[in-house]
């Protein structure tokens, strides 16, 4: 919206510094973060009783599995879910406000979110209507994320997309990396100055983005399970991503710290930015004791936007390292699950690694409160945040 108001004042001869600081994506990215987190704040009572009248309290995954304090259940009882849709919502208003809507990757990126988002509204709608744990089944929501996830990078792999980026002359010629049709099909690591493997073949491109996108977005999903704890995370995640994709964005940046250098893929800082104020906005609303939970809805949409992200910047392997907080939580609930099914073939009888898992419930059934597990953490997340920036200085 503010590149067409911007536009118009060009032609009727209204222009200066005032029209020009909407160029910088540094002022969107902070205009579109303030903008989410206003409409959140605003919004967010009026959600909440949306969803306490549409009656969207979904039965607790975990009920009968493990033993909760009366406290706990007494607080979440009846808290709404679905209020992923207020994500979704101010995320999406404030694209529209500060976002550069003709920059293909913008594109591809809003609508891969929103469709996770409807995959996971649809998931929490059938679990609401059905008062059952399991909405969607597996295999079908699974079928889902990975079409859309398929069709995103193919989408980022055919777009060549150079809005408001300046390329010094001659930079076609003497940047091997520089981003062009095909640059996703390139794979590298931290602390490497070059990629390990150029031109992939298709196939292993297209698996590579699905592993990637759908695993993060489940991994989000996995560590929704505490008030605040899977938002937050999310909030530094995003965060450090944005990072590198407004350094991937710009030439001389990109170049002076040897990461590929991708074509307008400083428009996804705004995107991220808007991620990041509507996540802080809802957090005000799902803070211990939370006003109303994200659901599928938020934590699909989250999680996978987050590894189409770091497909984009070709950071996908340094993800296991910022987004380490999600990694634990899906490998306690790997361990566990593989663990308790060979000790029942083995030997009759089933044993389990933690607890309870995800990590963060057998942490809870160990006597850690809630709030101590949460901002313990969103500590180790914001850690692992800075080692992964860290990188930048190690190639």
């Amino acid at each position: 919206m503010i590149f067409y108001i911007l536009e118009w004042l060009n032609e009727v001869g209204v222009s200066g510094i005032p029209t020009r600081i909407f160029n910088y994506i540094t002022f969107r990215a902070g205009g579109a973060a303030f903008s989410a987190f206003v409409i959140s704040i605003i919004f967010g009572p009026y959600t909440i009783r949306a969803l306490q009248n549409l009656q969207t309290v979904a039965p607790n995954r975990l009920d009968g599995l493990v033993e909760d304090d009366a406290e706990t259940k007494a607080e979440k009882k009846n808290t709404p879910s679905m209020g992923g849709i207020l994500i979704l919502l101010s995320t999406g208003i404030s694209i529209a406000i500060w976002g550069n809507w003709s920059n293909q990757i913008v594109q591809i990126f809003v609508l891969f979110m929103m469709g996770l988002g409807l995959t996971g509204f649809l998931d929490d709608y059938l679990k609401v209507k059905k008062q059952s744990r399991d909405g969607i089944s597996s295999r079908v929501k699974l079928l889902y994320q990975l079409l859309l996830s398929a069709a995103a990078v193919i989408a980022l792999d055919s777009t060549t997309d150079i809005v408001h980026i300046f390329i010094p002359p001659g930079a076609e010629e003497t940047t091997p990396f520089l981003s062009s049709h095909g640059q996703v099909r390139n794979l590298w690591i931290p602390f490497f100055k070059e990629p390990i493997w150029m031109a992939m073949p298709f196939a292993v491109v297209i698996a590579l983005g699905m592993l990637v996108t759908v695993g993060s977005s489940n991994a989000v999903n996995l560590t929704d399970g505490m008030d605040g704890l899977a938002t937050g995370c999310t909030v530094i995640a995003c965060g450090a991503y944005a990072i590198f994709a407004y350094l991937s964005g710009h030439y001389n940046f990109a170049n002076y710290l040897n990461i590929p250098f991708i074509r307008g893929a400083g428009e996804v800082t705004v995107l991220t930015a808007s991620i990041i104020g509507a996540c802080l906005g809802f957090l005000w609303y799902n803070c211990k004791p939370a006003g109303m939970f994200m659901g599928d809805t938020g934590s699909l949409a989250l999680g996978g936007c987050i590894g189409l992200i770091a497909i984009l910047v070709k950071q996908e392997l340094l993800l296991v390292v910022i987004g380490g907080v999600f990694v634990m939580e899906t490998l306690s609930v790997m361990m566990q699950v593989s663990y308790y099914k060979l000790t029942r073939k083995l030997t009759g009888t089933p044993k389990r690694i933690f607890k309870c898992a995800p990590i963060h419930h057998h942490f809870k059934q160990s006597g850690w409160q809630e709030t101590q597990i949460v901002m313990r953490f969103w500590i180790i997340a914001f850690i692992l945040a800075v080692v992964g920036l860290a990188t930048l200085k190690l190639r």
